[in-house]
């Protein structure tokens, strides 16, 4: 099994898809950097810039119309998404490009400086009101959630028979079976903990999907949009960024504004144990052995 590869994208299809919702008059389109699954490129038109993404992944953008309403309705600065459709297999969606560069890209004293924004804007999005909608796991276009519970999708989302971009996944090449099945032990084990908690989860808080002026947060983009407990994005960005800090400043902020944190300590485990196990598979599916080895030895010393 090789590595994916994001599907190339012929100068065509991005002309038509943007005629199709722009008409003529679209200008300066050029591929845009970073994306592991989609391929992502800049246009302007009528003297506004936009950004057009492409995925061969099935139902890749259907919940960002409902997402964007919703975090940008409690102030958190997601663009605003302009269309989306079919260009033969592959799905795409146009969304406002919001200034700035990717937060990784500034120096460490900029991101150390931003850090405090960071917190809010990822707590604000965590307790974002969606008491009006119901379900567990990936959010449908609608706004519902697609289990009825965290356990059931968990369940599904490391199930050895899938199709579509994991199908497959207990068999690729550099994946160890034993790694895998100990780490799925310990998870089921440690969710207990986040079943009772419901909250909008970003699934892909990191540096790279968030942009800055060099002083501030000027937007949050991308995201494996779910319902479920709000840690697991306390747990990305820390395994993302490999600061450990980030766990003691979330509790701080989240005190500060009187929300209690009941099991932290043990729905933080459960939570790595989520994004962990998910990041095993994806970093021997893109043949990223380092990334591997490093997320293997975090995962095994987590409970030790």
């Amino acid at each position: 099994m090789t590595a994916y590869a994001k599907p190339t994208i012929e100068p065509a299809a991005i002309a038509s898809a943007i005629g199709y919702h722009f008409g003529e008059g679209a200008t300066d389109i050029a591929p845009v950097s970073g994306g592991n699954l989609s391929s992502v490129f800049a246009f302007r038109h009528n003297g506004k810039d936009y950004i057009i993404k492409f995925s061969d992944m099935e139902q890749a953008y259907a919940t960002e119309w409902y997402v964007s309403k919703l975090l940008r309705k409690h102030g958190v600065p997601f663009p605003r998404c302009i269309g989306q459709g079919q260009s033969g297999p592959l799905a795409y969606s146009i969304l406002e490009r919001i200034p700035g560069r990717n937060l990784v890209d500034c120096t460490a004293a900029e991101q150390a400086a931003q850090r405090p924004e960071v917190i809010g804007l990822l707590t604000a999005m965590n307790h974002a009101d969606v008491s009006e909608t119901a379900g567990f796991g990936w959010i449908k276009p609608d706004g519902g959630g697609t289990f009825p519970s965290w356990k059931d999708y968990v369940v599904s989302f490391f199930a050895k028979e899938q199709s579509g971009f994991w199908e497959g996944w207990r068999d690729i090449p550099g994946l160890e079976p034993d790694v895998a099945d100990e780490c799925y032990a310990r998870l089921l084990a440690f969710s207990a903990y986040n079943e009772p908690h419901r909250h909008f989860v970003h699934g892909d808080v990191s540096p790279w999907n968030m942009l800055s002026d060099g002083s501030r947060i000027t937007g949050i983009i991308d995201g494996n949009f779910a319902y479920g407990d709000f840690v697991v994005d306390v747990a990305t960005l820390r395994i993302m960024t490999g600061d450990a800090n980030i766990e003691t400043e979330y509790r701080a902020h989240s005190e500060k504004l009187g929300i209690a944190l009941p099991d932290y300590e043990e729905r933080l485990v459960g939570a790595y144990y989520f994004k962990g196990l998910d990041g095993l598979r994806f970093f021997a599916k893109m043949g990223r052995e380092n990334d591997y080895r490093h997320m293997r030895q975090f995962l095994l010393s987590l409970t030790n």
